[in-house]
C-alpha cells in the first residue's frame, strides 16, 4: 500500500502550530510526514521560519510517525553536525527517521559569507559531504581534506539502524547522478512526462529503495478561494530550480515574483476545489510508480485541509 504523508513547511508555519498540525494530522490517517529546513521562507508572506532539527525532535517524540527532512550539508551546516544530529535521532527513534540531503539553495546558505559555488561545484561537495557522513554514520574516525573539510571527526553514539539518505533532485541529471548513493529518491511534482524521466533516470542507473514525491496543493471551498491560497503563498516558487537556488532572500523572491499570475501557479501547484479531482492527481503519481506521495497544502491553516483530505481523499487512495 502506498505510504500517504503529510508535508510541515516550516517557511509557513510557525513550529509550534507545526508540531499540532503533524498530530492532526496522523490522528486523521496519514501515514508519515516530512519537513522542510529553512532559515530564510521563501517570501515575507510566508513569514516563518523555525529550526527543523529542533522541532524533529519534538515531533519524533510525540507521535508515532516515520519523518523525513531535506536538508543541505556542506556550507550553512558541517556534515559532521548532519551526521551527529542524524545519528542522534536515529538511535532516539529507530527506522523512524530519514532525511535527504541536497546541494542546497543560495537563500540559505548565504548566512556563511562564503560565497555561493556553481552548482557543479555544489554537486561535489554534497557527494562528499554524503561520504563523509555514511563513515561517520559507520562509527569510523574521519579526515576529509576537499571541499569541506574534517578533521579527526568521529560520532560516538552511532545508531543501530542507520537514517536513511535519500536524493532530492528535480532535475533528470541529479536523480542520475544521485542512483550511485542514494537509498531512496524524492522529487516535486512536475509534469507527468518529466517526472517519469526523473524517476527513470534513477531507476536506469540502479538507484534503490523508495520513490517518494512531495506534491504542492491548493483546495478550498470555491475554486476562487483555492487559487488565491497558491498566489498569495505559492508564486515565489514557480521558478525553475537553476534560477531558485541563486536567489538570496525571500525579498529577492518576492520582487522576481510580484507579476506572477495564476495561470503560472496551476503550473507549480494542483489547484482544485474538487478532492475527486486532487484523488485524481495523486493517483496519477502513483500509476507512474511513486511509493510515497507527501501531500503539501500551501496554505497557512492546515486543520481544513487535514480533515477534508483525511475524509474524502485518502480512502480512494488505498
Amino acid at each position: 500500500m502506498a505510504v500517504i504523508g503529510f508535508h510541515a513547511s516550516h517557511e509557513q508555519i510557525g513550529p509550534a502550530q507545526l508540531l499540532a498540525d503533524v498530530k492532526l494530522a496522523e490522528e486523521a490517517g496519514f501515514d508519515a510526514a516530512m519537513c522542510s529546513d529553512h532559515i530564510e521562507p521563501w517570501s515575507a508572506r510566508q513569514g516563518h521560519s523555525g529550526f527543523a532539527w529542533s522541532w524533529l525532535g519534538a515531533a519524533l517524540a510525540t507521535t508515532r510517525l516515520r519523518f523525513g527532512v531535506v536538508t543541505a550539508p556542506g556550507q550553512r551546516y558541517h556534515p559532521a553536525t548532519i551526521a551527529h544530529a542524524s545519528a542522534t535521532l536515529a538511535a532516539m527513534f529507530p527506522g523512524r527517521f530519514w532525511f535527504a540531503p541536497g546541494s542546497g539553495e543560495n537563500t540559505n546558505e548565504h548566512i556563511t559569507g562564503g560565497g555561493w559555488p556553481a552548482k557543479d561545484v555544489r554537486q561535489r561537495r554534497l557527494e562528499e559531504c554524503v561520504d563523509v557522513i555514511r563513515r561517520l554514520h559507520d562509527g569510523e574516525e574521519v579526515t576529509h581534506r576537499g571541499l569541506v573539510t574534517v578533521e579527526q571527526a568521529r560520532i560516538w553514539e552511532v545508531p543501530e539502524i542507520k537514517p536513511e539518505l535519500v536524493a532530492p533532485a528535480i532535475s533528470v541529471e541529479t536523480a542520475r547522478r544521485a542512483a550511485a548513493w542514494a537509498d531512496g529518491l524524492i522529487t516535486v511534482n512536475q509534469s507527468p512526462e518529466q517526472l517519469r524521466k526523473v524517476l527513470g533516470a534513477y531507476r536506469d542507473n540502479g538507484g534503490r529503495g523508495r520513490a517518494a514525491l512531495q506534491v504542492h496543493l491548493s483546495w478550498a471551498d470555491t475554486e476562487e478561494e483555492a487559487a488565491a491560497i497558491a498566489l498569495d503563498q505559492w508564486r515565489s516558487n514557480v521558478f525553475p530550480s537553476h534560477v531558485a537556488a541563486d536567489l538570496a532572500t525571500a525579498a529577492h523572491f518576492d520582487a522576481v515574483s510580484e507579476h506572477v499570475g495564476e495561470d503560472q501557479v496551476r503550473q507549480a501547484v494542483n489547484v482544485s476545489a474538487s478532492t475527486g479531482r486532487h484523488a485524481e492527481w495523486l493517483q496519477g503519481y502513483l500509476d507512474l510508480g511513486f511509493d510515497e506521495l507527501y501531500l503539501h497544502f500551501v496554505g497557512q491553516k492546515q486543520q481544513p485541509f487535514i480533515t477534508e483530505f483525511a475524509d474524502e481523499v485518502l480512502p480512494q487512495l488505498r
